[in-house]
């Protein structure tokens, strides 16, 4: 194990290395979600290990979006957005939909995906699970915005694949 020294454990001032601590970040396994919205027509989307169980009573979760992104545009001029945790066929998906820079009009187009009538918001096919939620409170995380939001319907797969999985930079799954 690599560690500070006792004396040197909480260094004042010090800035922590980015590089480092996504590496330590990286060593916790997460699974693998898509968020969508839509805004005047367009759907927006991002893939994201981000979501979190806030509270059961309201039902609450949140993510955590880039503020520099077009996502963050989006998701805070929303008022509804979807989660679809992947499994792992949902690979390609997860990968295309964290791609920078990739064009706006049609981008869910190489992905399996159906809307919901609830909200209106596109939810991929190879999922686990489907939430959609409104978004309830949004609070300043640094260079991200923590977006909570309460879950007003949800859905399970009746025959799930395994679930998509990333660690350590990677994508895997578990059974």
């Amino acid at each position: 194990m690599t560690s500070v020294g006792a004396d040197a454990a909480y260094p004042m001032g010090e800035p922590v290395d980015q590089a480092r601590f996504r590496a330590v970040l990286g060593r916790f396994a997460t699974g693998v979600t898509v968020v969508t919205c839509v805004v005047d027509g367009a759907d927006h989307a991002m893939t994201a290990n981000s979501l979190t169980s806030v509270s059961l009573a309201p039902p609450l979760v949140l993510i955590c979006v880039e503020r520099e992104t077009r996502f963050h545009e989006a998701i805070l001029a929303a008022t509804h957005w979807g989660v679809s945790v992947l499994g792992s066929p949902a690979r390609g998906a997860a990968t295309w939909l964290a791609t920078r820079g990739r064009p706006l009009a049609g981008q869910l187009d190489p992905v399996a995906h159906h809307r919901s009538s609830l909200t209106e918001v596109a939810l991929v096919d190879d999922a686990l699970a489907w939430l959609e939620v409104r978004t309830t409170a949004v609070h300043d995380g640094g260079d991200h915005s923590i977006i909570v939001g309460e879950v007003v319907s949800l859905a399970l797969a009746d025959d799930p694949p395994p679930a998509l999985t990333f660690f350590r930079g990677r994508y895997g799954h578990l059974d």
